[in-house]
């Protein structure tokens, strides 16, 4: 069942991080209701089958601007334990369904909302995406070639920085209701969880040990023995041998010179040394370093695509990735030694089960004729 079975999520249909923090949820054994908006278009459509971020969820079609659309909303609402949305500030307000107006007909419920900027803040109303979100925090500067940032794509931002944090502030929020019988507002800005996800930077930043020059520290891919390298096949392998016991490991295992450990203390040096490092690495194949590295203390992985990546021996023996109506998708994440929740079920159709959430909420089969009569459901 998983180990948040019984807990009632209604989930505005949006982009990005409000479906994959949906999708965490209902990974878990929440009871996710996505609600789509009949008439509307995210301008960045799926087809439901490979939607991942719909698994294991139920869907109901509304149109939010039609008269009694909202009535019906309420509805489930007062028998939800959260509500996520990820429009901007102020939407949900003047659509009628604002924190304000649920959590009076739900004292209890948890209010969840993902927005790149907040709530506030001079640009909390402006329109914007990952890339600007993470800029203004400094992760994206941090991150590429010297010549230039390199977006992550968007998982720093949108995943890590909101859904994560979302989630993690509605669970917490849920956990104190418990006490206080109270609900309350979750303003998850990616802005600022992608900030707390630079607390590491800051520090080094603040002991003198991280510079803002990008590509001239230690975890940014200037260090010799942390970073990417070219194989003799146009493939890639990464080094992560930080620690001088692992580092000596490595430097024995690929037949380098032992010298260049003490050298590495001189940062002046890091390119010649990366040089050498590079014109090993490029001797031979992606899989041969494979078998003379995987396994070892060398702090080794080979660099691998999508494809490569679901049919790694070890991702295979832990099953990471699944198979879900013919899409190939990670599996949940994290593992729950007692209460796992099982495989989640396909995507639904938009709209799917309509009738079905509505008839538990408690209206009758003809008041939901009379709502499809009028249009408001989808």
């Amino acid at each position: 069942m998983g180990p948040l079975a019984g807990i009632k999520v209604i989930e505005m249909k949006g982009l990005g991080p409000g479906p994959y923090a949906g999708m965490l949820l209902a990974d878990m054994g929440a009871d996710v209701i996505v609600v789509e908006r009949a008439s509307a278009s995210t301008g960045l459509a799926l087809a439901s089958s490979h939607d991942v971020h719909a698994r294991g969820k139920r869907s109901i079609a509304l149109d939010l601007k039609k008269p009694g659309a909202i009535d019906v909303l309420l509805r489930l609402v007062e028998q939800a334990d959260m509500l996520l949305e990820g429009y901007r500030p102020g939407v949900a307000e003047r659509l009628g369904f604002g924190p304000a107006v649920c959590q009076q007909k739900n004292p209890q419920l948890i209010y969840g909302r993902v927005t790149g900027w907040g709530q506030d803040g001079p640009l909390a109303t402006a329109a914007g995406h990952d890339i600007n979100y993470i800029a203004l925090t400094g992760a994206l500067a941090a991150i590429g070639e010297p010549e230039r940032p390199v977006p992550p794509l968007n998982l720093l931002g949108d995943y890590a920085g909101g859904s994560l944090f979302l989630v993690l502030g509605m669970l917490a929020a849920y956990i104190e209701s418990k006490t206080s019988g109270q609900g309350q507002v979750i303003d998850a800005a990616i802005t600022d969880g992608t900030a707390s996800l630079m607390s590491v930077v800051h520090g080094l930043s603040g002991m003198g040990l991280w510079t803002a020059e990008r590509g001239s520290n230690l975890l940014d891919g200037a260090a010799p023995q942390y970073a990417v390298y070219q194989t003799s096949d146009g493939k890639h392998v990464s080094i992560g041998a930080l620690e001088p016991v692992f580092l000596e490991e490595l430097l024995t295992i690929i037949g380098a010179d032992p010298g260049i450990a003490e050298r590495l203390s001189d940062q002046r040096q890091w390119p010649h040394i990366k040089e050498q490092l590079a014109a090993i690495f490029a001797r031979q194949s992606q899989q041969e370093w494979c078998e003379r590295l995987e396994g070892s203390d060398a702090c080794f992985a080979p660099v691998l695509n999508f494809e490569e990546a679901a049919a790694h021996p070890h991702n295979s023996a832990r099953r990471t990735y699944i198979n879900i109506a013919g899409q190939q998708q990670p599996a949940p994440a994290p593992r729950f030694s007692r209460s796992a929740g099982g495989e989640p079920a396909p995507p639904r159709r938009e709209g799917a089960d309509t009738d079905q959430v509505l008839l538990q909420a408690g209206l009758s089969a003809a008041e939901i004729e009379a709502l499809r009569a009028a249009g408001v459901l989808g």
